[in-house]
């Protein structure tokens, strides 16, 4: 499911990104995406590859990764977030929610390091 006022266009410093057309109100799910498991093994292959950069640590213990079939991977990265992304494992899927008010016009964001204000350093200079 990805919610109908979502697109994704071109922004000026981050290559691709995922932006709403619509206001969307505070804790709501903009997306839920099915997932790829991968192994431990394939990951450290798919770490070699320009595939590293879209997909996520996967499990209790982040050996295995997931590559999401919808727009999860698209999403860009911001410290100051305002969606936050939660992983089921049993279902095998990811789910966008929103964490405060998103005006028409702006870009989604989502945390990379798991939580949406978490301010620890990835692995790329981000704003």
């Amino acid at each position: 499911m990805i919610a109908p006022c979502l697109f994704i266009t071109e922004t000026d410093m981050k290559g691709r990104g995922v932006f709403s057309s619509a206001d969307i109100t505070k804790n709501s799910v903009v997306e839920i995406a099915p997932v790829i498991v991968m192994s431990g093994e394939e990951r450290q292959l798919l770490d070699q590859t320009l595939l590293h950069d879209y997909i996520f640590e996967w499990g209790d213990d982040t050996k295995q990764c997931c590559l999401a079939l919808g727009w999860v991977s698209v999403y860009n990265h911001s410290y100051k977030s305002n969606c936050e992304y939660d992983m089921d494992y049993d279902d095998k899927t990811i789910t966008i929610k929103t964490t405060r008010k998103i005006k028409a016009g702006e870009e989604l964001t989502i945390n990379y390091n798991g939580t949406w204000n978490n301010e620890k350093k990835v692995w790329f200079d981000a704003e």
